[in-house]
């Protein structure tokens, strides 16, 4: 027993009480004067001069985090496993090796959160809505419009809002790959007013799919339907999945550049 843990013993002796030791780690119980009993842990840093082991999971957002973490706390021994459908990295820090066997209950896990304007992107795909609802959605997603540029695509938006109570009679495809609608503003007389509003095809977004990661294409197709004469529009993205798993797979490459173990397929146990 160290001097440390000696001094509380030794305190409660000067008062003539009588301590037992209940665990041989250091745990006492002693009955004061009143008929209480008191419990004294003498098993902390604070006493054996022994600092605690490190244990517990930390969660990090970010490639730079992760290898920032691992390599102050990593050994020969630490296992790093991917899990692609979670999007996931772990490290087990301290796991068992070829010769030892250890604890393995430290541990460092890369969770990768989705950006706010990807979730956006997700959850208009394939859905079809009012032209007004659709065109404040274009103005709030400029940032991440590349082709049509976001100048263009802010003239379609206002085109869009201003054509919200027209009545919509037709669509014809142009040689530009453009989609033509001609529309009517006002069917109640007898020469309403009638114009067209052109809509791309296809257009092209560039978004970050995770925070702390790099903007990756997309192709998004313009869908449309003209019922009753009214328009609801929308878009069909191409493959929004694999292009996070493309993602994932770049944050992958940059952490086994950071590592010194391979990278295991799977979910450690």
């Amino acid at each position: 027993m160290t001097s440390l843990e000696i001094e509380p013993i030794a305190a409660l002796a000067r008062q003539g009480i009588d301590p037992k030791e209940v665990d041989a780690g250091g745990i006492y119980l002693v009955a004061t004067a009143n008929g209480d009993v008191q419990k004294f842990d003498l098993t902390g840093p604070e006493h054996t001069g022994v600092l605690a082991r490190k244990t517990g999971t930390t969660v990090v957002r970010d490639s730079a985090s992760f290898l920032t973490y691992y390599a102050k706390h990593h050994d020969d021994a630490t296992e790093v496993y991917s899990d692609v459908e979670n999007l996931s990295v772990t490290a087990v820090l301290n796991a068992h090796s070829s010769e030892d066997a250890d604890f393995g209950d430290h541990r460092l896990v890369l969770s990768l959160r989705r950006t706010k304007a990807w979730q956006e992107w997700l959850f208009l795909d394939g859905k079809l809505v009012d032209q007004d609802k659709f065109a404040n959605f274009l103005e709030d997603q400029l940032p991440y419009l590349e082709t049509p540029d976001a100048a263009t695509m802010l003239e379609i938006a206002q085109s869009i809002k201003a054509t919200t109570k027209a009545e919509f009679q037709s669509s014809s495809r142009l040689q530009s790959g453009e989609r033509k609608f001609a529309y009517v503003e006002d069917t109640k007389a007898s020469a309403g007013a009638k114009g067209d509003l052109a809509i791309p095809e296809t257009f092209l977004i560039a978004v970050p799919p995770f925070e702390g990661a790099g903007a990756y294409r997309m192709t998004a197709r313009f869908k449309y339907r003209i019922n009753g004469g009214q328009l609801t529009l929308g878009y069909k993205l191409e493959q929004p999945e694999e292009r996070a798993k493309a993602a994932f797979a770049d944050v992958l490459r940059e952490i086994a550049e950071g590592v010194d173990t391979p990278i295991l397929n799977g979910t450690p146990a």
